[in-house]
């Protein structure tokens, strides 16, 4: 009876902590954009910025671009020709989850750490696509498929990533790695070793943790459903 009452204890001890578990994991997940406003974020050209909230569409005058709709949550550089936005907060290795919007012939791009690009662009229907098309690391590797949706459709990124590492006196002893990347829920990429930063990025050079930025001076774009949660 004693022992039927002892793990009774344990199983009601256990039934309550797991709820605080599952909530403490699920509290590593981290959204840097709040779909409010640009509270977290910083411009690198402020006089330049034009990323604002709202619900994002294809331009019915012209799909090259995208109007900005009231009611949405949704991180938008209508203008196209602005500038990058970057997270205050900085990540290490983390899983990156995103999705995106871009119009016909855009272009942009997500920085992870904010110095190695994984490249968006409108590469719907291209048969043979390259180093500059949707999904491929900016000058490391081009995406194995071509994955993209149309332009003016959601589009999603699941980005398994590690940070590039480096000893007490701040020599890098391992370079950054893309481990999976997934695009629309195919894979276009895997154990992706990246060995220099990708140019264009917040500092041009590689740290143990960065921020998270968006390319905002080559195309009208959109992102929304941000989720960065940490590797251990």
């Amino acid at each position: 009876m004693r022992m039927w009452s002892t793990c009774l204890t344990v199983w009601m001890a256990v039934g309550l902590l797991l709820p605080g578990l599952a909530q403490a994991q699920k509290a590593k997940t981290v959204e840097p954009f709040n779909g409010k406003d640009l509270t977290g974020w910083k411009t690198r050209e402020p006089d330049k910025n034009e990323w604002v909230v709202g619900k994002a569409a294809l331009n019915a005058g012209d799909p090259k671009e995208l109007q900005v709709e009231a009611g949405g949550a949704e991180l938008i550089n209508a203008k196209g020709h602005g500038t990058d936005i970057y997270t205050e907060a900085t990540f290490g290795d983390c899983l990156l989850e995103v999705e995106v919007m871009v119009p016909q012939e855009s272009n942009s791009g997500v920085y992870l750490m904010g110095e190695y690009e994984v490249q968006v662009l409108d590469s719907y229907g291209k048969k043979e696509i390259g180093q500059g098309d949707m999904g491929s690391i900016y000058s490391a590797a081009t995406a194995l498929v071509n994955a993209s949706k149309p332009a003016g459709e959601w589009q999603k990124f699941v980005i398994d990533f590690r940070a590039p590492k480096f000893g007490a006196e701040g020599k890098k002893t391992a370079n950054a790695t893309f481990v999976k990347v997934t695009l629309n829920g195919q894979v276009i990429h895997e154990n992706i070793e990246v060995q220099k930063s990708t140019g264009g990025g917040v500092t041009g050079q590689e740290h143990a943790t960065g921020p998270l930025m968006f390319q905002g001076n080559h195309g009208s774009v959109a992102y929304r459903n941000i989720k960065i949660t940490p590797v251990n």
